[in-house]
């Protein structure tokens, strides 16, 4: 989704082995992506969700409405939405290598280093130093911090599987907006829902091969689609 950067691909950028080859490299890519992601807003189906979720609770407060994700941009959050399970974590958090403290960051840029650094250039390397990358400001720590993302080859986090699955336990109706149902787990629980009789909703451009096992398809860009199904 992110496309090349410096003759990179995300694939190799987003892992273990380049972080521990270039920590600086990685997180310049991470800035970069920080920017896109801070001078876009959310669409009209983050804010149908919003409207939605707001809109059920005011019919009962003790409905929930949680929405699991593989993005990593934020931006359901910045729209709005109280209950947000970031399967892939997000650009905007960050863990220390050291203490494990994980931390929501949206500072511009995220340390003094990467003024002027993070955009598209013709360049394979990176000139920041590791002592001015960001590190950890709990008390006797200073750690480096790494992006609190899911890099290839990791295995999800064992309390963001625990949310989806206290999510879908609870669930009565299941909404699958823009994803091709290919990246496991995630892409089995809707199916998991359906074959329980948990009415399922797709959104997408195009049908899936998990569309026949779904009780709805809206065909179209969801920033169409779900505003005009969900107006309430």
């Amino acid at each position: 989704a992110w496309g090349d950067w410096r003759g990179y691909r995300a694939t190799q950028l987003d892992s273990l082995e380049m972080f521990t080859k270039s920590p600086s490299l990685v997180w310049e890519f991470n800035q970069y992506r920080r920017n896109l992601v801070m001078n876009s807003m959310p669409n009209a189906a983050h804010k149908a969700l919003v409207n939605y979720e707001e809109y059920i609770k005011s019919i009962d407060r003790r409905n929930t409405f949680t929405i699991i994700t593989q993005n990593i941009d934020g931006l359901h959050t910045t729209a709005g939405s109280k209950d947000v399970v970031e399967m892939h974590g997000s650009l905007f958090k960050t863990r220390c290598l050291k203490c494990s403290h994980i931390t929501t960051n949206w500072d511009d840029p995220i340390c003094p280093a990467f003024i002027s650094n993070g955009s598209p250039a013709n360049l394979t390397s990176s000139e920041i130093r590791v002592n001015e990358l960001p590190h950890c400001n709990q008390p006797g720590c200073d750690g480096l911090l790494r992006p609190f993302i899911i890099w290839y080859g990791e295995q999800l986090g064992k309390v963001l599987l625990a949310k989806a699955e206290s999510a879908l336990r609870k669930c009565d109706l299941c909404l699958v907006i823009g994803t091709s149902l290919v990246v496991n787990p995630v892409a089995m629980y809707a199916p998991r829902l359906a074959a329980i009789g948990v009415p399922v909703a797709e959104f997408n451009i195009e049908s899936t091969d998990a569309t026949p096992l779904f009780k709805f398809f809206f065909r179209g860009p969801s920033a169409d689609t779900l505003p005009e199904l969900l107006s309430v």
